[in-house]
């Protein structure tokens, strides 16, 4: 049976690379003029805040099955509010965004307006990734920890040698003096 908690991890990654990716995409058509840029940073804009409405919603799910106390429960708190705010200003850039060009508006301080919106929505998708990363390596929320079948094994709670327990001396290097 697949583990819906697992699917927070596999989906974040998306709106992260194409939210940053449009955004590059877009100075790029805003500096170069040419509209094959302006063209794919609005579709990866898109696409990008459907990852993120996806993320956000997953994370909510996967959140549920941690036990929250201490530190974990400010920073699972930290992420998930910076997660609602960029997921929200991803969703308001992406409506303005697609209102300018269906009005044919997408220019001038309307423009700048528009980039400048999605400049900080990347920023706080930044954020919400950093967030993400200290839950993961800092607080090991969602890891599984397992070591394999010679310690699950060996029922006196000792590690072997290449888990940091004790050496037999059995290795090759040289400190036999």
């Amino acid at each position: 049976m697949f583990d819906w908690t697992l699917l927070h991890p596999m989906v974040v990654h998306f709106p992260i690379a194409l939210l940053i990716a449009g955004f590059l995409f877009e100075l790029i058509a805003a500096f170069s003029g040419k509209e094959f840029f302006g063209k794919a940073a609005l579709y990866l804009l898109v696409l990008g805040t459907a990852g993120a409405v996806a993320a956000y919603f997953s994370g909510e799910f996967a959140g549920e099955g941690l036990s929250e106390s201490g530190s974990l429960k400010n920073a699972l708190e930290a992420h998930e509010e910076a997660a609602k705010m960029a997921m929200g200003i991803m969703v308001l850039t992406a409506i303005v965004r697609i209102a300018l060009v269906v009005v044919h508006a997408y220019r001038g301080l309307y423009r700048a307006a528009a980039v400048l919106l999605y400049m900080i929505g990347v920023l706080l998708v930044s954020r919400t990734g950093y967030y993400g990363g200290e839950l993961v390596y800092k607080h090991a929320a969602g890891v599984q920890l397992s070591l394999g079948a010679d310690v699950q094994n060996a029922g006196s709670g000792a590690l072997p040698p290449a888990y940091g327990g004790e050496d037999n001396d059995d290795d090759d290097d040289d400190d036999d003096d």
